[in-house]
């Protein structure tokens, strides 16, 4: 099945593809391309580049740099940038906090981060996660008192993604620890990672990376203009940003382009004399990932078209569940196809093993986590059953 675009909408995709391609670095894509890891600066020169060109946030409001685009243009962009192996504009600025800011913020707060946001001036990081409060997240125990114009924050936070290369975080704390239920009594936090108090400690991960962190604070000062929203709503501010997250988790994109490099590297090797694309089983199995993914795609242009006023569909939580599914399939396909030479990770420059074949185990593995952010899939299970499905 293919989907049929108006030719308006033709160009328009063409349009995104031309400036994906001759825009944004070939060095940079090539990162991408290869799974290799994307540093900060080839983050923040690729938002930049977006950005002076009207494109890092065309979901925001017009006035902060938003397009008054259709939810099949924006599903378009996102698709074409991923296809394009450009990297994604910086999910905590424009998918995570930006909302936040522009729809529930005051007017000195969006003037004084928006713009910065956007062109990652400022470059933030999410404090949600404790050791005891993950998919729990209500459960957090991280809190701020009220010091006169301060609000003073003690507790930690886990698995905080890039919170080595931020600027700021926007942070869940608990300020009535007397409220009746857990999700109450929790505010939206805003403050420098170099304020005195802050300690971030890495966390190394199973593909050797660095990119968590866990982050202490003890008696950090936050001025009370640093409140985004009201006081105790945090927890509503909490689930429009997480449903913002789940729907760009899909990555259709993606998953399209990694699909596209199995399939090309499943016809390079060989078994018993002919190419790996020929067996009958690798072949139903990569026809079985591309029809998921059809069906994943029409799912996303439900969803997008059934969002209103900035707030996503409740089926976020069906394009986060299966579009983490998807890419972990497809990162598993790279290692069964790359076979024993997938036991060639870290193995440097001079080495006989394709490149792709040296990254694949590391690839898989850093995808566990997938399944996992945004709210695990099995909280995803549980929205589904209650919003979706009224059990």
């Amino acid at each position: 099945m293919r989907l049929q675009l108006s030719p308006e909408l033709e160009a328009f995709r063409e349009e995104m593809r031309t400036f994906f391609t001759t825009q944004v670095p070939q060095e940079i894509r090539d990162t991408v391309a290869a799974h290799r890891h994307v540093s900060k600066e080839q983050y923040v020169k690729t938002q930049r580049v977006l950005n002076a060109a009207g494109l890092a946030v065309p979901h925001w409001p017009v006035e902060w740099g938003g397009k008054d685009w259709t939810p099949l243009q924006r599903h378009i962009w996102r698709e074409e940038m991923q296809l394009a192996n450009v990297p994604e504009p910086l999910a905590f600025n424009t998918s995570m906090i930006g909302p936040v800011i522009a729809t529930f913020g005051n007017q000195e707060q969006k003037e004084r981060f928006l713009p910065k946001t956007a062109n990652l001036d400022i470059w933030w990081c999410q404090g949600f996660s404790e050791p005891d409060a993950g998919s729990d997240l209500a459960s957090l125990r991280t809190t701020a008192v009220r010091d006169g114009n301060d609000w003073v924050v003690n507790g930690q936070k886990t698995w905080t993604t890039l919170g080595q290369h931020a600027d700021w975080i926007f942070c869940l704390v608990r300020t009535d620890p007397t409220a009746e239920k857990k999700q109450r009594g929790i505010s939206l936090l805003v403050f420098p990672m170099d304020s005195p108090g802050v300690t971030l400690r890495p966390i190394e991960l199973l593909d050797g990376g660095f990119e968590v962190n866990e982050v202490f604070f003890e008696d950090v000062r936050v001025p009370a203009d640093d409140l985004i929203g009201e006081e105790n709503r945090g927890w509503d501010y909490a689930k429009f940003l997480l449903g913002n997250e789940r729907v760009g988790i899909a990555r259709v994109g993606t998953t399209k382009r990694m699909l596209a490099q199995a399939k090309e590297h499943a016809r390079e090797i060989t078994v018993g004399g002919r190419p790996l694309s020929e067996d009958p089983r690798m072949a139903a199995r990569i026809a079985e990932l591309e029809n998921e993914l059809v069906a994943l795609e029409l799912t996303a242009l439900r969803v997008v078209a059934n969002s209103a006023d900035g707030k996503p569909h409740p089926a976020s939580s069906v394009l986060k569940l299966r579009g983490s599914e998807l890419q972990q399939a497809a990162t598993e396909l790279f290692v069964d196809i790359a076979g024993p030479l997938s036991l060639a990770s870290f193995a440097g420059e001079g080495s006989d093993v394709p490149e792709w074949a040296r990254v694949a185990t590391p690839h898989f593995l850093n995808y566990r986590k997938v399944s996992i952010y945004g709210g695990s899939n099995e909280v995803q299970r549980t929205i589904i059953a209650g919003s979706i499905l009224g059990l």
